[in-house]
């Protein structure tokens, strides 16, 4: 057996065993795929795929447990290629960041400005999706770190880092009710609230505090960016709660943010990466350069 045929492997499995689409990802003719896997199924005396004629369904019992270990061997393989890049020092490459949409407007903007003045040979990717993906995209090795709120403390193979925590506020028009008297979760309630979809800047927060209350509340809208939620407060469809960093004083003079730390607990934004990938220094320093954005967004 050969790294290519073990790389073949780990390629199918992100293609859904499409022989095409994996040749296509290697660079090969798709009979050369075939053979190939014709050859290491030889060599090691089983089958690795379930089959349905010529068509690949999955991986068979065998199968799975080495692509377990063909992922180690691909660790292995950007560990060592990211240690010699670190140790010649090379300023040309990528970093791949995933992020949700709420990070990526309010947090990132002057740690990626840093970034470019410090490596400007290195290009950022920036891929903005839900909690869920963001980790498979980490499994995928298609993001180096990933950055968010949700989910990401229920994965073990991840190093999480506490970037920094943050409150949720109520926004409303000027003039609206709440924004007299003692709020509370039963007064939130009595309105139509938009908040943001399941998943996604402490949405699990907002639905718990409103279960240990017994309160019901009516979600009428859900959305994964605060633009949204605020663009519908403004059409009045209800009272929005969202991101205490997504309300801005300038441009959201025409809404009242309301204070709810009081009643929804912290959530925390973490930064997340494989416990077993090697990560380069300058990836290291994006990772500095968004702790002490949060720090100075706390002050």
């Amino acid at each position: 057996m050969n790294l290519n045929q073990l790389e073949l492997l780990r390629v199918l499995q992100e293609t859904d065993f499409n022989l095409s689409r994996a040749a296509e990802k290697m660079h090969v003719v798709q009979s050369a795929v075939s053979r190939q896997l014709q050859l290491l199924e030889a060599e090691l005396g089983s089958s690795l795929f379930e089959r349905h004629g010529k068509r690949l369904l999955g991986l068979t019992p065998l199968g799975e447990r080495i692509i377990r270990e063909v992922d180690q061997i691909h660790k292995a393989k950007k560990n060592i290629q990211s240690m010699a890049d670190d140790f010649r020092d090379n300023r040309n490459g990528a970093l791949h960041v995933a992020t949700t949409h709420t990070q990526a407007k309010y947090l990132l903007p002057m740690p990626v400005k840093n970034f470019r003045e410090k490596y400007p040979g290195i290009k950022i990717y920036m891929v903005q999706s839900s909690p869920d993906d963001l980790i498979e995209l980490l499994h995928k090795h298609e993001a180096d770190i990933a950055i968010c709120t949700e989910k990401l403390a229920e994965v073990d193979d991840l190093i999480l880092r506490p970037c920094y925590q943050w409150h949720h506020v109520a926004v409303v028009p000027t003039g609206h009710p709440l924004a007299d008297g003692k709020l509370s979760l039963e007064r939130l309630a009595g309105y139509p609230i938009l908040t943001y979809s399941p998943g996604f800047t402490g949405r699990s927060a907002i639905e718990r505090a409103f279960g240990e209350a017994g309160v019901q509340p009516d979600i009428v809208l859900a959305a994964a960016d605060s633009d949204v939620i605020k663009t519908y407060v403004r059409l009045g469809l209800g009272v929005g709660i969202i991101a205490e960093t997504s309300y801005e004083p300038g441009k959201d003079a025409d809404l009242v943010a309301l204070d709810l730390s009081a009643l929804i607990a912290p959530s925390t934004t973490k930064i997340a990466y494989l416990k077993q990938l090697y990560l380069p220094s300058y990836c290291r320093y994006f990772i500095d350069e968004l702790l002490k954005q949060a720090q100075a967004n706390k002050h």
